[in-house]
């Protein structure tokens, strides 16, 4: 569909450091026109391209280890890695009708990795964020086939160590992803007259025995208690409704937003 000019034009350019996107659009050419021109002069060339990556385990770069924490809730919770072929990414789904935590996610995920390329794409009720590297793999090696509630999740020790350095951010992004703070009520005959009384209660569920474990662990490190609901006859759900650790709930996580 191109002449042979203005396909040569854009391998010159590109050979010259231009990134595809500019290239298209000097030429008015596709971008997916301009990075098949870019694959094939390589592949005759016999030029391996090796994708820039600026993951820490990889490149032994320092990173933001109090944003990794949260990042680590939210994926257990609510993420899961792709990886297929080429295209390798990490997800996180969040609620719509919680904007914050759909900022906080992508905001994490950009922290964590600066160079991998974002995006949102809207779900039925919720966003999907999405971050495009295969080297998520790296920093999430619970990643594997099938449902994290039926295979093993264990953390590494570096993980652990992260963890144990910022509980507090753990914590949020699983109540973020898995967890909510609600309000419940109960009623009480005081002075020979029925009252209600509301009190808030953190709640957390999830199937996979081994995270409500890493959860339950780490709210007892920072000193929360908890108790667990049986939903039926599987303790899928941790409550937290004593006054003292809701407070302190409160003060580190608080609601949704």
């Amino acid at each position: 569909m191109y002449d042979l000019e203005t396909r040569n034009r854009a391998i010159s350019l590109m050979r010259d450091g231009v990134p595809n996107r500019l290239v298209a659009a000097q030429l008015g050419v596709p971008r997916g026109t301009v990075g098949w021109w870019r694959s094939e002069d390589r592949r005759r060339r016999g030029e391996e391209f090796v994708r820039p990556t600026d993951c820490p385990i990889c490149t032994g770069r320092d990173y933001d280890r109090q944003a990794y924490s949260y990042l680590l809730g939210l994926y257990l919770g609510d993420g899961h890695i792709v990886s297929r072929r080429k295209q390798h990414h990490l997800s996180v789904f969040c609620g719509d009708v919680w904007p914050g935590l759909i900022d906080a996610a992508e905001a994490a995920m950009r922290t964590v990795m600066p160079l991998p390329r974002t995006s949102r794409r809207q779900r039925p009720g919720c966003t999907e964020v999405k971050s495009y590297t295969q080297h998520w793999t790296c920093l999430f090696p619970q990643h594997g086939p099938g449902k994290k509630h039926e295979r093993l999740i264990a953390l590494e020790g570096w993980q652990q160590d992260i963890v144990d350095a910022y509980p507090w951010d753990f914590l949020r992004g699983l109540i973020h992803s898995d967890g909510c703070r609600i309000t419940n009520w109960t009623t009480r005959v005081v002075g020979g007259v029925r009252k209600r009384y509301e009190y808030p209660r953190y709640v957390f569920a999830n199937k996979s025995d081994d995270i409500r474990q890493l959860y339950c662990a780490t709210l007892t490190k920072v000193g929360v208690e908890w108790t667990t609901m049986a939903r039926g006859s599987e303790p899928f759900n941790i409550s937290v409704a004593r006054r003292a650790s809701v407070a302190l709930m409160d003060t580190h996580i608080g609601p949704k937003y």
